[in-house]
Order: C-alpha cells, then structure tokens, then sequence
C-alpha cells in the first residue's frame, strides 16, 4: 500500500484566492512560557487544500455538517478530459485544468466528488447538482493510472460550512502507484 498526501501545507502568509482571508498563523503558546505549544490560525474556510460544500456558490444548498461523511470518501480514479470513458460510481480528480465542457459527462455520471484545477464555472455547476468539489490539490500527477485508489478527504465539521482545509490523501496499491 502506499499513501499519498495531496495536500499543500498551510502556513503563515500563504497564497490565497484574490479578496479571500489571508493566511495568519502564528505561536500564542510556548514551552518555555506556558509548558505547552499551540499556534493560532486566521484563514478562509476555502484555504489550501480544501472541500466546497454545496452551499458555497448557492444559497439555501448544502453545508458541510449537513453532508453525510461518506460524500468525503471512496473509491476514486484520476482521469483526462479525453479520456474516452469515466468510470461510474466514482470519485473523479482531473489530472489537468477541467472547464465546463466536462460537465454534460460529470453531470450524467453523478461522482460523488470531483477534485482537481477546476474552473469556476465547472466548480459552481456541480456543486449546483449537490457534487462536491476538491482544488488546491497538489501531487495529482502520482495518482495511479487506469486503476482505482482509495481517496480521503475529510472537512472539519463547522457548522453551516461552506468549505474547509482538508488533509487529502490517496490509497493505492503499491503495485498500481505510478504506472
């Protein structure tokens, strides 16, 4: 078995989406002072590597403590846009930038999660038919090829969330890891 760790560490002043929170991390506690360590964090709830509820791009929808927990895990495959068929009953993470022009296919197969560089519009548009969507992906490039892998990617349970950092991680046989 191998794991695969998909996501970006969060860290002070990291990159974020233009007008979203910046990143603050800093140490409150010290050893020294207090006997202990403990940092405060101030961030968006779409930071880094992160999981959109419905509820993100469409009022009145989904919000993450009202998602059942198994929308944020399953057997899942990495595929290309010309990909000439998808598998079913899967999640899906685009090994490239998917547009709009995957949604017709998406829409028809009802993944329960896509993750990947998805453009806006793709994004809204599923989360629009209750899929959730994954970005601030890293490393999709080692996700194996043509096979299935476990993949985990579970939000904090904020309540009303529209999004959250996640730790996203693939499971794969150590036989099907990088073909």
């Amino acid at each position: 078995m191998i794991v695969i760790d998909l996501s970006f560490p969060i860290a002070d002043g990291m990159p974020v989406y233009p007008g979203d929170p910046e990143v603050k991390v800093k140490v409150a506690h010290t050893y020294e002072r207090q006997t202990w360590e403990l940092r405060e964090l101030s961030m968006g709830s779409h930071t880094g590597t992160h999981v959109d509820a419905p509820s993100h791009m469409h009022p009145g929808a989904a919000t993450l403590d009202e998602l059942p927990l198994e929308r944020f895990f399953g057997k899942s495959r990495a595929v290309r846009i010309d990909d000439p068929a998808w598998p079913e009953c899967r999640g899906l993470f685009f090994t490239e930038a998917a547009g709009l022009e995957c949604f017709d296919r998406l829409a028809a197969l009802r993944p329960p999660f896509v993750g990947g560089e998805l453009s806006e519009e793709l994004e809204r548009s599923l989360l629009g038919i209750n899929i959730v969507t994954y970005t601030g992906l890293q490393g999709l490039d080692r996700l194996p090829v043509n096979t299935n892998f476990m993949f985990y990617g579970f939000p904090l349970r904020i309540a009303g969330g529209d999004g959250s950092p996640v730790r996203a991680v693939a499971v794969a046989e150590a036989e099907s890891a990088g073909k």
